[in-house]
Protein backbone atom coordinates (compact mmCIF):
# COMPACT_ATOMS: atom_id res chain seq x y z
CA UNK A 1 0.00 0.00 0.00
CA UNK A 2 2.88 2.37 0.76
CA UNK A 3 4.38 1.64 -2.66
CA UNK A 4 1.10 2.51 -4.30
CA UNK A 5 0.82 5.76 -2.33
CA UNK A 6 4.42 6.67 -3.16
CA UNK A 7 3.88 5.92 -6.84
CA UNK A 8 0.76 8.04 -7.00
CA UNK A 9 2.43 10.99 -5.29
CA UNK A 10 5.25 11.31 -7.84
CA UNK A 11 5.51 14.03 -10.47
CA UNK A 12 6.44 11.90 -13.50
CA UNK A 13 4.09 11.22 -16.37
CA UNK A 14 3.48 7.67 -15.11
CA UNK A 15 2.36 8.90 -11.69
CA UNK A 16 0.23 11.60 -13.29
CA UNK A 17 -1.40 9.04 -15.57
CA UNK A 18 -2.04 6.73 -12.61
CA UNK A 19 -3.64 9.59 -10.65
CA UNK A 20 -5.72 10.59 -13.66
CA UNK A 21 -6.95 7.03 -14.11
CA UNK A 22 -7.79 6.72 -10.42
CA UNK A 23 -9.56 10.08 -10.30
CA UNK A 24 -11.14 9.26 -13.67
CA UNK A 25 -12.65 6.10 -12.22
CA UNK A 26 -14.07 8.08 -9.33
CA UNK A 27 -15.35 10.82 -11.68
CA UNK A 28 -16.88 8.29 -14.07
CA UNK A 29 -18.56 6.41 -11.22
CA UNK A 30 -19.83 9.65 -9.69
CA UNK A 31 -21.16 10.89 -13.03
CA UNK A 32 -22.86 7.59 -13.78
CA UNK A 33 -24.29 7.39 -10.25
CA UNK A 34 -25.71 10.91 -10.54
CA UNK A 35 -27.13 10.09 -13.99
CA UNK A 36 -28.74 6.90 -12.66
CA UNK A 37 -30.08 8.66 -9.55
CA UNK A 38 -31.69 11.41 -11.60
CA UNK A 39 -33.02 8.95 -14.18
CA UNK A 40 -34.50 6.69 -11.51
CA UNK A 41 -35.96 9.76 -9.77
CA UNK A 42 -38.06 10.36 -12.86
CA UNK A 43 -36.06 12.75 -15.03
CA UNK A 44 -35.73 11.97 -18.72
CA UNK A 45 -32.38 10.67 -19.98
CA UNK A 46 -31.25 14.01 -21.45
CA UNK A 47 -32.25 15.99 -18.35
CA UNK A 48 -30.50 13.47 -16.11
CA UNK A 49 -27.36 13.68 -18.25
CA UNK A 50 -27.43 17.48 -18.24
CA UNK A 51 -27.87 17.77 -14.49
CA UNK A 52 -25.17 15.17 -13.79
CA UNK A 53 -22.88 17.11 -16.15
CA UNK A 54 -23.42 20.46 -14.44
CA UNK A 55 -22.83 19.05 -10.96
CA UNK A 56 -19.88 16.99 -12.13
CA UNK A 57 -17.93 19.80 -13.80
CA UNK A 58 -17.07 21.60 -10.57
CA UNK A 59 -16.04 18.41 -8.77
CA UNK A 60 -14.06 17.23 -11.78
CA UNK A 61 -12.27 20.56 -12.20
CA UNK A 62 -11.11 20.53 -8.62
CA UNK A 63 -10.06 16.86 -8.73
CA UNK A 64 -8.19 17.13 -12.03
CA UNK A 65 -6.56 20.49 -11.39
CA UNK A 66 -5.47 19.82 -7.82
CA UNK A 67 -5.03 16.09 -7.50
CA UNK A 68 -3.82 15.17 -10.99
CA UNK A 69 -2.12 18.15 -12.58
CA UNK A 70 -1.11 20.17 -9.49
CA UNK A 71 -2.81 23.36 -10.66
CA UNK A 72 -4.61 25.90 -8.50
CA UNK A 73 -7.02 28.75 -9.02
CA UNK A 74 -10.02 29.12 -11.24
CA UNK A 75 -8.36 30.76 -14.26
CA UNK A 76 -8.63 27.64 -16.39
CA UNK A 77 -12.20 26.83 -15.36
CA UNK A 78 -13.82 28.44 -18.46
CA UNK A 79 -11.62 26.42 -20.87
CA UNK A 80 -12.12 23.32 -18.74
CA UNK A 81 -15.90 23.81 -18.79
CA UNK A 82 -15.79 24.33 -22.58
CA UNK A 83 -13.99 21.00 -23.03
CA UNK A 84 -16.49 19.29 -20.77
CA UNK A 85 -19.34 20.93 -22.70
CA UNK A 86 -17.95 19.48 -25.95
CA UNK A 87 -17.64 16.06 -24.32
CA UNK A 88 -21.17 16.35 -22.94
CA UNK A 89 -22.51 17.33 -26.38
CA UNK A 90 -20.88 14.31 -28.02
CA UNK A 91 -22.10 12.04 -25.20
CA UNK A 92 -25.59 13.47 -25.48
CA UNK A 93 -25.77 12.81 -29.23
CA UNK A 94 -24.40 9.28 -28.79
CA UNK A 95 -26.92 8.57 -26.01
CA UNK A 96 -29.71 9.86 -28.24
CA UNK A 97 -28.55 7.58 -31.08
CA UNK A 98 -28.31 4.60 -28.74
CA UNK A 99 -31.84 5.19 -27.46
CA UNK A 100 -33.10 5.49 -31.05
CA UNK A 101 -31.47 2.11 -31.73
CA UNK A 102 -33.44 0.61 -28.84
CA UNK A 103 -30.64 0.49 -26.26
CA UNK A 104 -31.70 1.31 -22.70
CA UNK A 105 -30.20 4.56 -21.38
CA UNK A 106 -28.47 2.92 -18.39
CA UNK A 107 -26.81 0.33 -20.60
CA UNK A 108 -25.84 2.87 -23.24
CA UNK A 109 -24.31 5.26 -20.71
CA UNK A 110 -22.37 2.40 -19.11
CA UNK A 111 -20.53 2.09 -22.44
CA UNK A 112 -20.38 5.79 -23.29
CA UNK A 113 -19.08 7.08 -19.93
CA UNK A 114 -15.65 5.39 -20.14
CA UNK A 115 -15.24 6.64 -23.73
CA UNK A 116 -16.01 10.17 -22.57
CA UNK A 117 -13.48 9.75 -19.76
CA UNK A 118 -10.76 8.73 -22.21
CA UNK A 119 -11.42 11.79 -24.38
CA UNK A 120 -11.36 13.92 -21.24
CA UNK A 121 -7.90 12.65 -20.26
CA UNK A 122 -6.32 14.09 -23.39
CA UNK A 123 -8.37 17.25 -23.68
CA UNK A 124 -8.38 18.19 -19.99
CA UNK A 125 -4.66 17.50 -19.73
CA UNK A 126 -4.10 19.91 -22.61
CA UNK A 127 -6.24 22.62 -20.98
CA UNK A 128 -4.63 22.30 -17.54
CA UNK A 129 -0.97 21.84 -18.54
CA UNK A 130 -0.57 23.22 -22.05
CA UNK A 131 0.33 19.78 -23.45
CA UNK A 132 -1.35 16.53 -24.20
CA UNK A 133 -0.72 14.11 -21.31
CA UNK A 134 2.06 11.55 -21.54
CA UNK A 135 3.37 12.32 -25.01
CA UNK A 136 2.32 15.87 -25.87
CA UNK A 137 4.50 18.86 -26.45
CA UNK A 138 4.21 22.08 -24.51
CA UNK A 139 2.48 24.97 -26.30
Amino acid sequence: MRRLAAGLSGQGSGARLARFLLIGLVNTALGYALFALFLLAGLGAQAALGLAFVLGVLWNFWAHARLVFGQGGLGRLPAYAAVYLAIWWANSRALEAAEAAGIAPLAAQAVLAPLAALAAFFLIGRVLTGRFPVFGRKR
